[in-house]
């Protein structure tokens, strides 16, 4: 007999175990699989509030998105024999966080493109992107539910500037992925888009990687799609309206994130094998953005360096994603020194890379269970809208083809150590138990830079002993941004930006990449200070591989 999900879901929960069986026993009583299968409002709250009935369809995805199967298919063959070398998605938040999951897991397969993610406003990184394909070979997805976000709009207006200048008929370079009836899909039939793939209307961006947002990409790159359905459907019935709920692997993961959080273990922190490691960044989206408001809050723990259990608090739970087929003796260690020391655990054994498709499943469920279990509305984002009004309103001080006005924003740079120096010992100064840190860059994505900071990251970890997060902006600001600024006051956030040699005008209007992206950094800097948050703001200036060293060695300092 083969290994269910629930064979696969090992828990170590330790003091934890009897609080979790009992919330299991009262979801019983109230049959909550069954209403939640039903669609019931009530498992959140007691009288209708908006945006849940109209956001559980992704419940019947693995069924339902069945039927698209062919014709995602049968359109990556024609792309494939059209010769496109490059798929370059156009997208931020859930429309992008899938689909490069796919591409940095599954990689593309032989003679089909490869999939490039455009998730960042910062002109270097654009320029790069840009140098590196030729148009004529490569086919842009504009992608947003919405059909209106700034930074998606923004890349398409420079793509499709450059497209034009060798092709007449640009259109047929560029496909869009939205909801019905959004502006997005009214300008792709204006300007006679090759194709335009529209998502069901009752999910949230978070909960769409198993729509066309995340299946177009990855039937591109030409992964067996029918597969990782084939798993989520496996998912679905194992966690079925007739499963009881202290059967289902699905609501006993979403009982345990939810009733650690209550007690204190309120740091996911997300391990994997290699393979699969670029999984927990769309993880990160679903836990945070779910549950990160009403001043609670799951804090997901992703990409930290591995150390010994010393330098971990007693706010942490600990979930291992492992593929069977590459069991490494360093995470096992890992394992079992963490449970050796006493924490929490959670282990899912994945059989196969497909298996992405169930955890996709398992996780949607478990947040949204462990929703109703902290009492906040899982389908919703309601801060994140404050940083991109003030984002607008730094760019409507003037033209954004210029550097924003700093005015309210205490920034420091490290090219001047001693008040840096000062006002590191005073950030640092203001820890308190059970905080986390968060490094905020808004500098181009590279894997030095992403390095560098993972240094900075290790470096905090020792000294302060607190959970590290680090994300680039603007893309964080559409995952865990929701946390950081409706979730508990329990972060210190260290903001970093640069300035860019080049900037890049955005075709068809009056600002620039850089100022975009300047703006949000400003924008989100003054909505953490707004929400009482304690913010450190570093310019690193031109060299940003030179601050990001010389940060470190500040930091080292402090110890």
């Amino acid at each position: 007999m083969k290994p269910t999900m629930l064979d696969r879901q090992i828990l170590k929960l330790r003091v934890y175990q009897t609080v979790v069986e009992e919330r299991l026993q009262s979801w019983r009583k109230i049959n909550f699989n069954r209403r939640l299968w039903e669609k019931d409002p009530t498992l959140w709250f007691p009288k209708p509030v908006p945006e849940i009935i109209d956001r559980l369809g992704w419940l019947t995805l693995p069924e339902i998105t069945q039927r698209e199967l062919d014709d995602l298919q049968s359109f990556s063959e024609e792309v494939k024999e059209e010769g496109v070398k490059h798929v370059v998605l156009l997208g931020m938040g859930g429309s992008s966080l899938a689909p490069k999951v796919f591409q940095n897991t599954f990689g593309n397969a032989p003679g089909y493109p490869e999939l490039i993610v455009v998730d960042s406003t910062h002109p270097d990184f654009v320029r790069a992107i840009e140098d590196e394909n030729d148009p004529l070979q490569t086919l842009f997805l504009v992608s947003s539910k919405s059909g209106t976000t700034l930074e998606t709009l923004s890349f398409f207006r420079h793509f499709w500037g450059r497209v034009s200048q060798v092709d007449s008929n640009p259109g047929r370079h560029f496909v869009a992925i939205t909801d019905p009836d959004t502006s997005l899909m009214k300008l792709a039939e204006e300007r006679n888009f090759k194709r335009v793939f529209q998502a069901p209307s009752d999910l949230g961006g978070r909960y769409s990687a198993l729509t066309v947002f995340g299946l177009v990409p990855a039937a591109l790159i030409g992964m067996k799609i029918h597969h990782l359905l084939s798993r989520a459907r496996i998912a679905s019935e194992n966690c079925a309206f007739k499963v009881p709920e202290q059967k289902s692997p699905c609501l006993i993961l979403g009982a345990t994130l939810g009733e650690l959080a209550k007690a204190g273990r309120d740091k996911v922190t997300l391990i994997t094998s290699p393979s699969i490691s670029s999984f927990p960044k769309w993880l990160e989206q679903l836990i945070a953005e779910s549950t990160g408001k009403d001043g609670k809050g799951i804090i997901p723990i992703v990409d930290e360096p591995l150390l010994s259990p010393e330098f971990y608090g007693n706010d942490r739970l600990f979930v291992y994603l492992l593929l069977e087929e590459e069991n490494g003796v360093e995470l096992e260690e890992h394992l079992m020194a963490v449970e050796a020391a006493g924490h929490p655990t959670v282990r899912i054994n994945l059989a196969k890379k497909d298996d992405i498709g169930q955890e996709i499943f398992r996780w949607e469920v478990a947040v949204a269970a462990a929703g109703a279990l902290l009492g906040v509305h899982p389908f919703i984002q309601p801060d994140v809208e404050i940083s991109k009004k003030l984002a607008r309103q730094v760019m409507e001080k003037g033209s954004s083809l210029v550097k924003p006005d700093e005015e309210d924003a205490e920034t420091l740079s490290v090219e001047e150590p001693e008040p840096l120096t000062k006002a590191l010992k005073f950030w640092l100064s203001q820890i308190r138990e059970g905080d986390y840190v968060s490094i905020h860059a808004y500098l181009p994505p590279t894997p030095e830079t992403t390095d560098a900071i993972q240094k900075i990251r290790l470096e905090i970890l020792k000294r302060v002993r607190l959970a590290t997060i680090q994300g680039y902006g603007p893309s964080f600001l559409h995952s865990i941004g929701q946390l950081y600024k409706g979730g508990p006051n329990t972060g210190l956030f260290l903001q970093l930006v640069d300035e860019p040699e080049k900037d890049l005008p955005v075709p068809e209007t009056n600002y620039s990449l850089n100022g975009i992206i300047q703006a949000q950094a400003l924008g989100d800097y003054k909505a953490l200070k707004q929400r009482g948050r304690r913010v450190l703001r570093v310019n690193l200036k031109k060299d940003v591989a030179g601050g990001l060293e010389r940060l470190k060695e500040l930091i080292h300092e402090q110890g």
